[in-house]
Protein backbone atom coordinates (compact mmCIF):
# COMPACT_ATOMS: atom_id res chain seq x y z
CA UNK A 1 0.00 0.00 0.00
CA UNK A 2 0.87 3.46 -0.68
CA UNK A 3 0.08 6.17 1.77
CA UNK A 4 -0.24 9.99 -0.04
CA UNK A 5 -1.15 12.52 2.49
CA UNK A 6 -2.34 15.41 1.02
CA UNK A 7 -3.95 13.48 -1.29
CA UNK A 8 -6.69 15.93 -1.84
CA UNK A 9 -4.51 18.44 -2.87
CA UNK A 10 -2.57 19.66 -5.80
CA UNK A 11 0.15 18.01 -6.12
CA UNK A 12 -0.85 14.71 -4.03
CA UNK A 13 -4.46 14.30 -6.39
CA UNK A 14 -1.95 14.37 -9.60
CA UNK A 15 0.72 11.84 -7.75
CA UNK A 16 -2.74 9.59 -7.31
CA UNK A 17 -3.55 10.20 -10.78
CA UNK A 18 -0.57 9.08 -12.39
CA UNK A 19 -0.24 5.98 -10.02
CA UNK A 20 -3.55 5.30 -11.27
CA UNK A 21 -2.07 5.96 -14.63
CA UNK A 22 0.84 2.95 -13.23
CA UNK A 23 -1.68 0.34 -12.34
CA UNK A 24 -1.37 1.19 -8.46
CA UNK A 25 -5.01 1.48 -6.68
CA UNK A 26 -3.94 0.31 -3.31
CA UNK A 27 -3.44 3.69 -2.30
CA UNK A 28 -4.46 5.56 1.15
CA UNK A 29 -5.65 9.20 1.01
CA UNK A 30 -4.91 11.53 3.88
CA UNK A 31 -6.06 14.63 4.39
CA UNK A 32 -8.26 17.04 5.57
CA UNK A 33 -10.91 18.41 2.93
CA UNK A 34 -12.69 21.38 4.97
CA UNK A 35 -14.74 23.61 3.64
CA UNK A 36 -12.71 23.61 0.48
CA UNK A 37 -13.73 22.23 -3.00
CA UNK A 38 -10.91 19.82 -3.10
CA UNK A 39 -12.82 16.75 -2.73
CA UNK A 40 -13.39 17.04 -6.63
CA UNK A 41 -9.89 16.39 -7.40
CA UNK A 42 -10.48 12.80 -6.12
CA UNK A 43 -14.00 12.32 -7.46
CA UNK A 44 -12.50 10.26 -11.05
CA UNK A 45 -9.27 9.00 -8.92
CA UNK A 46 -9.38 5.35 -7.61
CA UNK A 47 -7.93 4.63 -4.31
CA UNK A 48 -8.54 2.35 -1.39
CA UNK A 49 -9.46 4.17 1.67
CA UNK A 50 -9.25 8.04 3.00
CA UNK A 51 -8.29 8.90 6.25
CA UNK A 52 -8.76 12.28 7.76
CA UNK A 53 -4.98 13.38 8.70
CA UNK A 54 -5.46 14.02 12.58
CA UNK A 55 -6.94 10.57 13.12
CA UNK A 56 -3.90 8.92 10.64
CA UNK A 57 -1.14 10.99 12.61
CA UNK A 58 -2.96 9.52 15.52
CA UNK A 59 -3.15 5.76 14.56
CA UNK A 60 0.21 5.27 12.55
CA UNK A 61 0.95 1.56 13.99
CA UNK A 62 -2.52 0.33 12.65
CA UNK A 63 -1.00 0.75 9.40
CA UNK A 64 2.43 -0.19 9.43
CA UNK A 65 2.74 -3.54 8.42
CA UNK A 66 0.97 -3.11 5.33
CA UNK A 67 2.45 0.25 3.86
CA UNK A 68 5.38 -0.14 1.42
CA UNK A 69 5.88 3.83 0.79
CA UNK A 70 4.59 7.22 2.12
CA UNK A 71 4.19 10.39 -0.29
CA UNK A 72 3.86 13.14 2.27
CA UNK A 73 2.78 16.24 0.67
CA UNK A 74 0.48 17.05 2.95
CA UNK A 75 1.03 20.74 4.51
CA UNK A 76 -0.65 24.05 4.92
CA UNK A 77 1.48 25.76 1.33
CA UNK A 78 0.12 28.91 2.42
CA UNK A 79 3.03 31.87 1.46
CA UNK A 80 0.87 34.63 3.39
CA UNK A 81 0.29 32.41 6.83
CA UNK A 82 1.28 34.25 9.49
CA UNK A 83 0.73 32.07 12.24
CA UNK A 84 3.44 30.41 12.81
CA UNK A 85 2.51 27.53 15.53
CA UNK A 86 -0.29 26.13 12.97
CA UNK A 87 2.79 25.97 10.09
CA UNK A 88 5.39 24.42 12.73
CA UNK A 89 2.60 21.66 13.88
CA UNK A 90 1.40 20.94 10.51
CA UNK A 91 4.51 21.34 8.52
CA UNK A 92 6.84 20.50 10.65
CA UNK A 93 6.42 18.33 13.67
CA UNK A 94 4.03 16.51 11.59
CA UNK A 95 6.70 15.63 9.01
CA UNK A 96 9.40 14.80 11.36
CA UNK A 97 6.63 12.81 13.26
CA UNK A 98 5.61 10.40 9.91
CA UNK A 99 9.69 10.67 8.84
CA UNK A 100 10.68 8.90 12.06
CA UNK A 101 7.38 6.42 11.88
CA UNK A 102 8.72 5.85 8.24
CA UNK A 103 12.60 5.51 9.01
CA UNK A 104 12.18 3.22 12.09
CA UNK A 105 10.05 0.41 9.74
CA UNK A 106 12.47 0.62 6.73
CA UNK A 107 9.42 2.66 4.88
CA UNK A 108 9.91 4.61 1.38
CA UNK A 109 9.58 8.23 3.01
CA UNK A 110 8.89 10.94 -0.14
CA UNK A 111 7.89 14.23 1.26
CA UNK A 112 7.24 17.80 -0.39
CA UNK A 113 10.20 20.44 0.80
CA UNK A 114 9.73 23.95 -1.18
CA UNK A 115 11.72 26.56 -3.08
CA UNK A 116 10.53 28.68 -0.67
CA UNK A 117 13.19 27.40 1.66
CA UNK A 118 15.57 29.07 -0.90
CA UNK A 119 14.32 32.90 0.18
CA UNK A 120 15.40 35.75 -1.85
CA UNK A 121 17.99 33.37 -4.08
CA UNK A 122 20.85 34.70 -3.10
CA UNK A 123 22.62 31.97 -2.10
CA UNK A 124 21.62 30.22 -5.29
CA UNK A 125 18.97 27.45 -5.93
CA UNK A 126 21.73 24.55 -5.51
CA UNK A 127 19.17 21.17 -4.01
CA UNK A 128 22.44 20.15 -1.48
CA UNK A 129 20.86 18.94 2.09
CA UNK A 130 24.18 21.16 3.66
CA UNK A 131 22.83 24.25 1.97
CA UNK A 132 19.97 24.37 4.24
CA UNK A 133 21.45 25.35 7.35
CA UNK A 134 22.46 28.79 5.65
CA UNK A 135 19.03 29.32 3.71
CA UNK A 136 17.13 32.55 4.77
CA UNK A 137 13.27 32.00 4.05
CA UNK A 138 11.26 35.32 3.52
CA UNK A 139 8.06 33.75 4.77
CA UNK A 140 7.26 31.50 7.46
CA UNK A 141 6.06 29.03 5.41
CA UNK A 142 9.54 28.38 3.76
CA UNK A 143 10.50 28.55 7.33
CA UNK A 144 8.66 25.97 8.26
CA UNK A 145 9.64 23.73 5.08
CA UNK A 146 13.33 24.38 5.69
CA UNK A 147 13.27 23.42 9.63
CA UNK A 148 12.50 19.96 8.58
CA UNK A 149 15.28 20.03 5.57
CA UNK A 150 17.65 21.38 8.09
CA UNK A 151 16.69 17.98 10.82
CA UNK A 152 16.87 15.31 8.23
CA UNK A 153 20.08 16.66 7.27
CA UNK A 154 21.32 17.07 10.35
CA UNK A 155 19.92 13.51 11.63
CA UNK A 156 21.18 11.87 8.48
CA UNK A 157 18.17 10.92 7.12
CA UNK A 158 18.77 12.01 3.52
CA UNK A 159 20.84 8.75 3.29
CA UNK A 160 17.12 6.70 2.68
CA UNK A 161 14.61 9.95 2.33
CA UNK A 162 13.94 11.89 -0.60
CA UNK A 163 12.61 15.49 -0.25
CA UNK A 164 11.15 17.34 -3.15
CA UNK A 165 12.06 21.18 -3.55
CA UNK A 166 8.75 22.38 -6.10
CA UNK A 167 9.05 25.28 -7.80
CA UNK A 168 6.31 27.44 -9.57
CA UNK A 169 3.92 24.01 -9.95
CA UNK A 170 0.90 24.56 -12.64
CA UNK A 171 -1.71 22.81 -13.90
CA UNK A 172 -5.26 20.95 -13.51
CA UNK A 173 -6.35 19.92 -10.05
CA UNK A 174 -5.58 23.49 -8.49
CA UNK A 175 -9.32 24.89 -8.78
CA UNK A 176 -9.40 24.77 -5.01
CA UNK A 177 -6.56 26.93 -4.16
CA UNK A 178 -7.85 30.27 -4.04
CA UNK A 179 -5.33 33.06 -3.75
CA UNK A 180 -2.97 30.29 -3.90
CA UNK A 181 -3.52 29.11 -7.17
CA UNK A 182 -0.95 29.99 -10.34
CA UNK A 183 -1.31 32.84 -11.89
CA UNK A 184 -1.70 30.50 -15.50
CA UNK A 185 -5.24 29.70 -13.57
CA UNK A 186 -5.97 33.09 -12.36
CA UNK A 187 -4.79 35.00 -15.42
CA UNK A 188 -7.16 32.43 -17.43
CA UNK A 189 -9.96 33.86 -15.73
CA UNK A 190 -8.88 37.09 -16.03
CA UNK A 191 -8.54 36.93 -20.19
CA UNK A 192 -11.74 35.29 -20.13
CA UNK A 193 -14.07 37.83 -18.54
CA UNK A 194 -11.79 41.14 -19.35
CA UNK A 195 -9.72 40.15 -22.17
CA UNK A 196 -6.91 41.65 -20.44
CA UNK A 197 -4.53 40.34 -17.85
CA UNK A 198 -2.95 42.29 -14.35
CA UNK A 199 0.71 41.84 -13.65
CA UNK A 200 2.48 43.48 -10.69
CA UNK A 201 5.07 46.50 -11.70
CA UNK A 202 8.99 45.87 -10.83
CA UNK A 203 10.12 47.55 -8.38
CA UNK A 204 13.67 46.32 -8.85
CA UNK A 205 16.03 48.40 -11.10
CA UNK A 206 17.24 45.54 -12.96
CA UNK A 207 13.65 43.74 -14.16
CA UNK A 208 11.57 45.64 -16.34
CA UNK A 209 7.70 45.31 -15.54
CA UNK A 210 6.69 41.75 -16.51
CA UNK A 211 10.13 40.79 -16.51
CA UNK A 212 10.30 39.32 -13.37
CA UNK A 213 11.64 35.24 -13.70
CA UNK A 214 10.45 32.21 -12.35
CA UNK A 215 11.09 28.47 -12.60
CA UNK A 216 7.47 27.56 -13.88
CA UNK A 217 6.81 23.66 -14.05
CA UNK A 218 3.89 21.86 -15.20
CA UNK A 219 1.84 19.53 -12.87
CA UNK A 220 2.72 16.58 -14.94
CA UNK A 221 6.21 16.90 -15.30
CA UNK A 222 6.30 17.44 -11.37
CA UNK A 223 4.44 14.26 -10.52
CA UNK A 224 7.02 11.98 -12.78
CA UNK A 225 9.78 13.67 -10.93
CA UNK A 226 8.30 12.84 -7.80
CA UNK A 227 7.61 9.00 -8.44
CA UNK A 228 10.75 8.51 -10.02
CA UNK A 229 11.69 8.02 -6.29
CA UNK A 230 9.74 5.30 -6.16
CA UNK A 231 11.58 2.81 -8.21
CA UNK A 232 15.41 4.96 -7.53
CA UNK A 233 16.26 4.33 -4.07
CA UNK A 234 18.23 7.53 -3.98
CA UNK A 235 18.13 9.62 -0.88
CA UNK A 236 18.70 13.17 -1.01
CA UNK A 237 17.07 16.91 -1.39
CA UNK A 238 15.93 17.51 -5.10
CA UNK A 239 14.79 20.40 -6.89
CA UNK A 240 11.60 19.81 -9.02
CA UNK A 241 11.45 22.56 -11.62
CA UNK A 242 13.12 23.19 -15.36
CA UNK A 243 15.95 25.13 -15.10
CA UNK A 244 14.99 27.56 -17.02
CA UNK A 245 13.66 30.76 -15.63
CA UNK A 246 10.69 31.78 -17.83
CA UNK A 247 9.28 35.67 -17.66
CA UNK A 248 5.44 36.92 -16.59
CA UNK A 249 5.36 38.10 -19.88
CA UNK A 250 6.56 34.91 -21.59
CA UNK A 251 3.71 32.95 -19.22
CA UNK A 252 1.08 35.29 -20.01
CA UNK A 253 1.72 35.37 -23.52
CA UNK A 254 1.32 31.58 -23.81
CA UNK A 255 -2.00 31.70 -22.08
CA UNK A 256 -3.47 34.35 -24.58
CA UNK A 257 -1.60 32.21 -27.68
CA UNK A 258 -3.53 29.07 -26.60
CA UNK A 259 -6.62 30.95 -26.48
CA UNK A 260 -5.94 32.80 -30.10
CA UNK A 261 -6.03 35.97 -28.56
CA UNK A 262 -4.48 39.27 -28.66
CA UNK A 263 -1.61 40.12 -25.69
CA UNK A 264 -2.96 42.61 -23.53
CA UNK A 265 -1.27 43.21 -20.22
CA UNK A 266 -2.24 45.97 -17.50
CA UNK A 267 0.91 46.81 -14.58
CA UNK A 268 -0.97 47.33 -11.27
CA UNK A 269 1.71 48.07 -8.31
CA UNK A 270 3.22 45.88 -6.25
CA UNK A 271 1.23 45.35 -2.82
CA UNK A 272 2.93 47.16 -0.09
CA UNK A 273 2.32 44.14 2.41
CA UNK A 274 4.75 41.21 0.36
CA UNK A 275 7.25 44.23 -1.57
CA UNK A 276 9.98 43.21 0.90
CA UNK A 277 9.12 39.14 0.27
CA UNK A 278 8.49 39.37 -3.42
CA UNK A 279 11.10 37.04 -5.41
CA UNK A 280 12.30 38.39 -7.89
CA UNK A 281 13.97 35.04 -10.03
CA UNK A 282 14.02 31.32 -9.76
CA UNK A 283 15.60 28.96 -11.08
CA UNK A 284 15.83 25.32 -10.53
CA UNK A 285 19.53 23.86 -10.43
CA UNK A 286 18.79 20.24 -12.13
CA UNK A 287 21.88 18.78 -12.19
CA UNK A 288 21.59 16.75 -9.15
CA UNK A 289 17.74 14.91 -10.37
CA UNK A 290 19.49 14.57 -13.68
CA UNK A 291 22.69 12.96 -12.06
CA UNK A 292 20.56 10.68 -10.51
CA UNK A 293 19.24 9.59 -13.77
CA UNK A 294 15.48 10.94 -14.26
CA UNK A 295 15.51 11.72 -17.98
CA UNK A 296 15.53 15.33 -18.72
CA UNK A 297 12.44 15.45 -20.68
CA UNK A 298 9.96 18.12 -19.77
CA UNK A 299 6.88 20.14 -21.06
CA UNK A 300 8.20 23.49 -22.04
CA UNK A 301 6.16 26.28 -20.70
CA UNK A 302 4.62 27.11 -23.75
CA UNK A 303 3.25 23.14 -24.37
CA UNK A 304 1.90 22.76 -20.84
CA UNK A 305 0.25 26.05 -20.70
CA UNK A 306 -1.32 24.97 -24.06
CA UNK A 307 -2.37 21.55 -22.54
CA UNK A 308 -3.59 23.22 -19.27
CA UNK A 309 -5.94 25.92 -21.19
CA UNK A 310 -7.07 24.02 -23.94
CA UNK A 311 -7.49 20.15 -22.09
CA UNK A 312 -8.83 21.39 -18.77
CA UNK A 313 -9.67 25.02 -18.05
CA UNK A 314 -11.55 25.54 -21.05
CA UNK A 315 -13.15 22.27 -20.46
CA UNK A 316 -14.16 22.62 -16.66
CA UNK A 317 -12.22 19.04 -16.51
CA UNK A 318 -9.81 17.67 -13.46
CA UNK A 319 -7.11 15.03 -14.08
CA UNK A 320 -8.85 11.35 -14.74
CA UNK A 321 -12.29 12.59 -16.15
Amino acid sequence: MIIVTGGAGFIGSAIIWQLNNLGNTDILIVDELGLTDKWKNLVALKYSDFINKNVFIDNLDKWGSNIDAVIHMGANSSTTERDADHLLTNNYEYTKHLAEFCLQRNIRFIYASSAATYGDGCLGFDDSEALADKLRPMNMYGYSKNLFDIKAHREGWFKSIVGLKYFNVYGPNEYHKGDMRSVVHKAYEQIRDTGKVRLFKSLHPDYKDGEQKRDFIYIKDAVNMSLYFLENKAGGLYNVGTGKARTWNDLVKSIFDALEKPTDIEFIDLPAEIADRYQYFTEARMDKIIKAGYPDEIFSLEKGVTDYVKNYLMKDLYLGY
